[in-house]
């Protein structure tokens, strides 16, 4: 998979937060295999420094560090965010995040847009968190953006894939354009649904924070990431309304 000219071999990108301690994210993130991991910008963290412990931890893991503007409800907090991220990540990636209704967490997609047009005149290499929308995600690739990540659900919901069509038309109406299913994926299983829908990658965080063992279910959403990365490719068979008998009836003997 190749993110802005940058080639990666995990399909699976982690976020680092809600883990119980630093041991078990750097053990999560080590299970999962993933090369890129989001972390956020603790701005009030700025003069005492106290996030250096847990960026030295990302850093020796070994990860692609993809900022992020968690928490921002407009384009200029957004954009001031990530001018600010840049400098402390020394990173051109960063993953925009615009939130427009406080209950779902929804984008708001005309901030969105503001902020990856301003953002990519000014060198950034924008990962923007959408929705399936696809007139958004065409103004979005005219302001810049050469990934487009919508949501699967609301974030931390763990409730998979709520508009499977939608999904599905914008991987066909933005066949060469990576896409990443970014919230709301809560079980392996659903990982594998979206990568069978041709998906390119899958972030997630709480799904893997969240569980009883983390490094455990970070394995498990890697190998049914793969697995439907795997089926995709392997053209599945199509449905059908009624039954196809895979032992056929011509030649059978007639009693």
């Amino acid at each position: 998979m190749e993110l802005y000219g940058v080639t990666v071999g995990s399909r699976l990108l982690l976020g680092t937060a809600q883990y119980p301690s630093p041991a078990i994210l750097a053990d999560a993130v080590r299970q999962s295999g993933a090369e890129i991991v989001t972390v956020s910008l603790r701005r009030e963290s700025g003069n005492e420094r106290n996030g250096q412990g847990f960026w030295s931890l990302v850093r020796d893991l070994g990860v692609r560090v993809l900022p992020n503007t968690a928490g921002c409800h407009t384009a200029r907090e957004a954009i001031t965010t990530a001018q600010m991220a840049r400098e402390v990540f020394e990173t051109n990636w960063i993953k925009l995040e615009v939130i427009g209704n406080h209950d779902t967490l929804q984008p708001d997609v005309f901030g969105l847009v503001e902020a990856a047009r301003s953002l990519s005149a000014d060198g950034f290499e924008v990962f923007p968190y959408t929705t399936e929308d696809l007139v958004v995600g065409e103004r979005l690739l005219d302001a810049g953006c050469r990934v487009l990540m919508p949501w699967g659900a609301p974030i931390g919901s763990g409730r998979g894939l709520n508009n499977v069509y939608g999904l599905r038309m914008m991987r066909a109406h933005f066949p060469d354009v990576p896409l990443v299913v970014d919230a709301g994926i809560g079980l392996p299983s659903q990982a594998a649904q979206a990568m069978e829908l041709g998906y390119d990658a899958i972030l997630l965080n709480t799904a893997v924070a969240r569980a009883g063992k983390p490094a455990q279910m970070a394995h498990a959403f890697a190998q049914a990431i793969a697995a439907g990365r795997e089926a995709y490719i392997a053209e599945p068979m199509p449905m059908r309304d009624m039954a196809s008998p895979s032992t056929p009836v011509l030649g059978m003997a007639m009693l």
